[in-house]
């Protein structure tokens, strides 16, 4: 090795052990460093908001609200309009009884029509209540009371609307007119009401009692004799609703009237009884 080597040697050498000793940050302590927490002082929604606590108890309160309501105006149209006997009445007969409500029969028809949309916010309380064990279960439960509210509510507005019309108009038409006035008024009832209304809307709520009073059997949120209760509620409704074919199950559709409300009623308690739960609590479940 030459001077002009050694001397090249000499500049470079320190800087090559100096490299060894340098202590590079390890991965760990790289994402340790980068890593985003969970939650941020500045997040308008702290931790400890109890969000899917509130819907179950939401949803509960929607059940025994809507229960309630559901006799009163049932009463009030049975006391009033002969109802659910009237239905089966030709278009001569129904539609000046539905004109001689009044304003007061309107109403209590819009009112009816529009309770079906308790089913949303029940649906969705009891997905967040039972999800945790029966997660597909519940997520069908929920999708059934969606459809269960859209299709009662085509069925039961009717009167108020279309209906109504039609008895506007069949107070002043001539017997011909009628006629055809009655053929319109026959086929809303058959597909309105029989077949979306009644029929769709009642498998579809009774598929969501059935799934949730599954889950809450097995997954032991309420006694057990309450969750057959709800099992047999929505059973029979199954049954029930093929009163329009055959008059055999007229006497469990009537059945399941009184049935209905009751574990509607008992239901919601238990989601009301939904223990709080904070956010990270529920993202750990």
């Amino acid at each position: 090795m030459d001077r002009q080597e050694r001397l090249l040697y000499h500049q470079i050498h320190p800087l090559i052990v100096g490299t060894h000793s340098l202590e590079f940050p390890s991965m760990e302590r790289f994402v340790r460093a980068t890593s985003v927490p969970s939650s941020s002082t500045d997040s308008p929604v702290p931790d400890t908001v109890e969000q899917p606590t509130i819907s179950v108890r939401l949803g509960g309160v929607a059940l025994i609200a809507g229960a309630i309501a559901f006799m009163a105006v049932f009463s009030y149209l049975a006391a009033r309009f002969n109802y659910p006997a009237v239905l089966d009445g030709p278009a001569d007969v129904v539609l000046p009884a539905l004109l001689a409500t009044g304003g007061a029969g309107r109403a209590a028809w819009a009112l009816y029509g529009f309770l079906p949309l308790i089913w949303l916010p029940a649906g969705v309380g009891a997905y967040y209540a039972l999800r945790r064990t029966h997660p597909g279960a519940m997520l069908l439960a929920l999708l059934f009371a969606s459809l269960s509210a859209m299709s009662m509510m085509l069925g039961l507005l009717r009167w108020p609307t279309v209906h109504w019309r039609l008895a506007e108009l069949h107070a002043m038409a001539s017997p011909a007119e009628r006629r055809s006035l009655a053929a319109v008024f026959d086929g809303l009832n058959a597909f309105l009401g029989n077949y979306l209304g009644e029929f769709l809307g009642e498998l579809s709520f009774s598929a969501f009692f059935v799934l949730s009073a599954w889950a809450l059997l097995h997954s032991r949120r309420a006694p057990r004799w309450l969750a057959l209760c709800g099992l047999a509620t929505g059973l029979l409704g199954w049954v029930g609703m093929f009163r329009n074919l055959t008059g055999a199950v007229a006497p469990v559709a009537a059945l399941n009237n009184y049935l209905l409300p009751l574990w509607m009623i008992a239901f919601g308690v238990v989601l009301m009884r939904e223990p709080r739960l904070t956010r990270d609590a529920d993202r750990r479940a």
